[in-house]
């Protein structure tokens, strides 16, 4: 199965072929070598709300820099009392905008195209100067459209780089195209968290195991 190359008509900055592989499945990239004995290198959380899944993507990015890995990636965050999102950048602390609250009756598109883009392209090259894991908040409607954070996705299997994220449910069939065999579902309980993390521990330490200089 593949997902038409088209984008959501709010998202603004179209992802560059420069920039990704991606307007393919991950699993077609040459740098997408599985990372372990049993330990697929991509886990995708669902079975809970989008707010709980958040929360263990962040707690878990917390868990792993206390052990000193290099953590690239973004969380979403929800601005009390307001309809806004912002993706939390992990590493430096940003918020990006990526739905602005514009009052009960709007019509018009909520999604910040120019910002999520920019989230994006901080995100890549993270990645791709160097980190142990990333932390990449959603594969939701414009990454399933190729656009919204597919970019990072694709330097991250790229470079190597484990990837713990979330699945909407309405785009599973997508996901399983996107990422073929590279990555397996579970619930957002710490416990499969870190023990996923822990059976990737020997393939991080691999020959040709991309690591910053």
């Amino acid at each position: 199965m593949r997902v038409p190359a088209s984008r959501h008509p709010c998202e603004k900055a179209p992802v560059t072929e420069n920039h990704s592989r991606m307007g393919e499945s991950v699993h077609d990239g040459a740098g997408a070598a599985p990372a372990g004995e049993g330990a697929p290198p991509i886990l995708a959380l669902q079975g809970a709300s989008n707010a709980v899944i958040q929360e263990a993507l962040r707690a878990f990015a917390d868990r792993r820099r206390a052990e000193g890995v290099r953590v690239a990636g973004a969380v979403e965050e929800f601005v009390a009392g307001s309809a806004e999102t912002c993706l939390r950048d992990l590493a430096t602390g940003r918020r990006y905008r990526i739905h602005q609250d514009l009052g009960p009756g709007s019509l018009a598109c909520r999604l910040q195209g120019a910002e999520i883009a920019e989230a994006c392209e901080a995100l890549r090259l993270q990645i791709i100067a160097g980190c142990d894991l990333a932390v990449l908040s959603k594969f939701g409607k414009l990454e399933a459209a190729r656009a919204g954070l597919v970019a990072a996705f694709g330097a991250a299997v790229e470079t190597g780089t484990p990837v713990l994220t979330a699945v909407s449910p309405l785009f599973t069939p997508q996901w399983r195209a996107f990422s073929g065999n590279l990555s397996r579902f579970a619930g957002p309980e710490p416990t499969a968290l870190d023990d996923w993390w822990r059976a990737l521990a020997p393939a991080k330490a691999r020959p040709g195991h991309r690591r910053a200089g």
